[in-house]
């Protein structure tokens, strides 16, 4: 199994399901480029695609589940697309990434807050507005939400912040057509998880990928799976029981 952290977060964010889910299978978490431990700046695009590929040709994975959360799970649909030969099947956790179709209002004001932050050199704002965007969510304050749960995905943002501070200069590699007009080609089981309390971007994006929008299907076969009481990391909201879908969706 592979494991693929959202944007806010790096591999740590998967801590509270690790003993959980390497009970029962080999796992693999990997820090996305930019992030935790994956500090190197490319030498050309950012493609973290041909980063995850390489990463499974050089373990000698020839095949896996692939668990995505968030920008990792925008990533692991790419991966579908681009290297279907190494997928077994997708659980998309709050789908983001390219798996956004627009930026709504709410997308839009997190943009502006941290773009300022950054702006001015404030890493401490730019960290708490995604804190209070893709921890808390649109309808909780933050003291509503688990401290401790709220802390990691600080410590994991700002060390994103801190390495790729130099890094706007680099482009990103994109699928052409993107994934969301590609979401059909995807042959293997899908589920998608989403949170009743995250932006509506996200539930967007999920259910384009599970029930598709005019003129472009989405997944066949895609499950869709709601969590009211979660906002954007179901799996450090509720760990246990983002194990027991896990261990569901295979079956």
């Amino acid at each position: 199994m592979l494991l693929l952290h959202a944007g806010v977060a790096d591999r740590r964010m998967w801590d509270p399901v690790w003993a959980g889910l390497t009970a029962t299978h080999d796992v693999v978490r990997v820090d996305l480029r930019g992030h935790g431990e994956s500090s190197a700046r490319p030498a050309g695009s950012l493609d973290p695609v041909a980063d995850v590929v390489a990463a499974l040709r050089a373990l000698d994975v020839t095949r896996c589940h692939v668990v995505g959360a968030s920008y990792g799970a925008g990533v692991a649909v790419e991966l579908a697309l681009s290297a279907p030969d190494l997928v077994r099947s997708l659980l998309l956790s709050a789908p983001g990434g390219a798996l956004i179709a627009e930026a709504t209002d709410q997308l839009r004001t997190f943009f502006g807050a941290e773009r300022s932050a950054l702006a001015a050199g404030d890493l401490d704002a730019a960290v708490e507005a995604n804190l209070v965007t893709w921890v808390d969510g649109p309808s909780r304050e933050p003291l509503d939400v688990d401290a401790g749960v709220r802390e990691a995905v600080r410590v994991m943002q700002r060390r994103a912040f801190e390495i790729t501070a130099g890094w706007d200069d680099l482009d990103e590699a994109e699928l052409d057509p993107p994934a969301l007009e590609r979401l059909p080609e995807v042959r293997v089981p899908t589920t998608v998880l989403i949170g009743g309390l995250d932006v509506d971007a996200i539930a967007d994006a999920g259910r384009r990928v599970v029930h598709g929008s005019p003129g472009a299907p989405g997944v066949p076969g895609a499950r869709l799976v709601e969590w009211a009481d979660v906002a954007h990391l179901p799996s450090m909201e509720r760990p246990d029981d983002f194990v027991a879908l896990v261990t569901q969706h295979l079956a």
